[in-house]
Order: C-alpha cells, then structure tokens, then sequence
C-alpha cells in the first residue's frame, strides 16, 4: 500500500500507527494531489478511509516532529538530522535522514530489530550480514557500526537505495553491498546473520526462496499474533528469543 501511496504522493508520506489502524497523510498544494473522495475508497488492493483537510502552509515543516531520536539500550542513539547528538559515553550516534518515505528508526518494528541485534553484537555473535527491505538503511548502517561485516542492504524500491547510500556515507559507513532485489522472486543472499523487518506475506515468500538457513534470522515487521506462523516457516531455525512492543513482533531465530 505505501508504494502505491508514493505514486499518488512521490514527495512523502507521513505514517501513524494506532491500536489497530495505520493512518497515512499524503500532503501537497492545491492541484498536486489526484482527487480522492471522502469515505470508502481502494488504494494499493487495501480498503481504507479517506478524509481530506487543509493544514497550516508549514506542513513542509511539521513532518519533522514526527521523527524524533530513540535510544535503544543505552548503546544506540538513532537521530535525524535535525536533532543534536548525544552526549552519552559510549553510545554509537547514528544520523538517519528519513528522506522522502522512510523512518529515522523509531517505529517499533524497528526498533525491536535493534534490540535484538544488539544482543547478537554484546555476546560476540557477528560476521557477515543481510539486511532484507533496507528502507533507510537503519539496520544496516547500525549493523556495520556495531563490528558485523560484510553488509548488505537489499530493497526492491529505488528510493530506498537512494537513502541508504547517502545514510551510510553520512555516518561515514561502508556497505559492501547496497542494491535493488525483487524479494518476492529473488532468493536472499547469503550471510551468517539476515534481517527482515518486512510484512507477513513477504517474511513467508522469503522463507520459501532461502536456499540455506542463516547462522541467525531476526524477523521483524509483523504483528504479534502472526509471530507463530512465521516462526514455524523458516524450520529448521528455531525460536530462541520474541520481542513485543505496542502489537508488533520481532523473532530471533537460529540454527539448532
């Protein structure tokens, strides 16, 4: 649904998740915007509600209270550009530019994929790395910082791609790979430790596509009751560790 919110708004799209509902606002000037009329309407094969206001003439502003820093476990500042750098000891900054369609890290499906990582990186668990549906680059460019390598960064959307090289250049990061991957026809690369913070029904594509398991998968992107499905469709991975945040899930699984 996002990527077909994006042709209607190629400038950006804002994302609110509620308890039970995900509120997207597309914002642009009089006549940017393809006419949509109020109520039921069917945008990317999903069912939604449409509604439609004027906002103050700063909205080219107002998006950036939407992305504010997050610190996860006292070791990783994730920041837009915009806000200053902390002044913590020993916690990596990260500087992550939203762009046109992405998130700073904040969201929870993001950050439980983090929270997990990092436990991989403190009990010396690295080496090489995939991170499947890169987005901005977070879980890569987080990646590379915490000693994993080499990285890759795969997503299907240009924009994507786009994101991730200048959030990796501006953190001073090198990625060995950052490319386009249709993961819904192509099978992943590679790499001892895959991360896929990526909706249900691509998750079990990929799990159909993957060749070898993983050393370790962090599957994040799903709701907390789909967790036991897609668990069970990367066997022979087993489930060492569930994270929940405000109805979402993210899996540690590894090779027995």
């Amino acid at each position: 649904m996002l990527a077909a919110l994006l042709e209607l708004a190629p400038s950006g799209v804002e994302q609110v998740d509620g308890d039970g509902w995900v509120e997207f606002a597309v914002y642009g000037a009089a006549g940017e915007l393809p006419e949509l009329n109020s109520g039921e309407a069917e945008v990317g094969d999903v069912r939604v509600t449409v509604s439609a206001r004027e906002v103050p003439g700063d909205w080219a502003e107002r998006w950036k209270r939407f992305h504010v820093p997050v610190l996860i476990r006292d070791r990783l500042y994730l920041r837009p550009p915009w806000e200053q750098p902390t002044l913590r000891p020993g916690v990596i900054d990260l500087v992550i530019d939203p762009g046109r369609a992405f998130g700073t890290g904040a969201h929870a499906t993001t950050r439980l994929c983090l929270e997990l990582l990092l436990e991989r990186a403190e009990v010396g668990d690295r080496g090489s790395l995939c991170d499947l549906g890169c987005g901005s680059g977070v879980l890569a460019i987080a990646a590379a910082r915490l000693g994993f390598g080499p990285v890759t960064a795969l997503d299907s959307d240009p924009l994507a791609i786009e994101a991730t090289t200048a959030n990796a250049r501006q953190n001073g990061v090198v990625l060995d790979r950052v490319e386009r991957a249709n993961l819904r026809e192509q099978a992943p690369p590679q790499a001892d430790v895959v991360l896929a913070n990526l909706m249900r029904p691509l998750l079990l594509r990929v799990a159909e596509l993957m060749p070898e398991p993983p050393r370790a998968l962090i599957a994040s992107g799903l709701l907390d009751h789909e967790a036991d499905k897609v668990a069970a469709a990367f066997s022979p991975l087993r489930e060492r560790r569930r994270v929940i945040d405000k109805g979402w899930g993210a899996l540690l699984l590894r090779a027995p």
